[in-house]
């Protein structure tokens, strides 16, 4: 199972899904998506959890083979690729991206930025273009960011315990 690297959400995402389905694949981190994907491209890994906007070209061009997209519900751009939940129970992972601030910024300033950046996630050409790439905006208020983040951290760290995952 090629990954971008230890610890990254494709090696967690992986480490979870042998957790989950009682598989044993063998972790073999890269250097990066790229190294990751050339690897099983060319044979010399059978499986990697890659990230959808990295390998989706290769998927619509029937290069790679996808089994199994990780969020909860199919992705619009791949419809006839299964969630994994749909065969693993309770399986969702999703790569995600936010913006932040330094701490001690004032609320006023926070606000704003909130409400700007929503309203950019809004608009339709970033959503069709985001779509496109098998992503989806989510737009949050920062206390339910904040919730969001500490969900994901819990998470993490249960696999990073279960898993003894060490930093390199």
């Amino acid at each position: 199972m090629s990954s971008p690297g230890v610890g990254t959400i494709s090696h967690l995402a992986g480490e979870l899904f042998k957790m989950m389905a009682g598989v044993n694949l063998v972790h073999v981190p890269f250097g990066g998506n790229g190294p990751a994907l050339t690897a099983l491209l060319g044979g010399q890994v059978d499986v990697s959890v890659a990230s959808l906007p990295s390998s989706i070209e290769y998927i619509r061009t029937g290069k790679l083979r996808g089994l199994g997209v990780t969020t909860a519900m199919r992705a619009e751009a791949l419809p006839e690729v299964p969630s994994v939940g749909e065969f693993v129970t309770g399986y969702e992972v999703t790569a995600w991206y936010g913006v932040g601030a330094p701490k001690g910024t004032p609320v006023d300033v926070i606000d704003k930025l909130n409400r700007e950046i929503n309203a950019g996630l809004a608009d339709p050409k970033l959503k069709a273009r985001l779509a496109d790439f098998g992503g989806t905006a989510l737009a949050l208020s920062p206390a339910d960011f904040g919730k969001f983040i500490a969900e994901e951290t819990e998470k993490w760290a249960k696999v990073i315990r279960a898993t003894n995952i060490k930093a390199e």
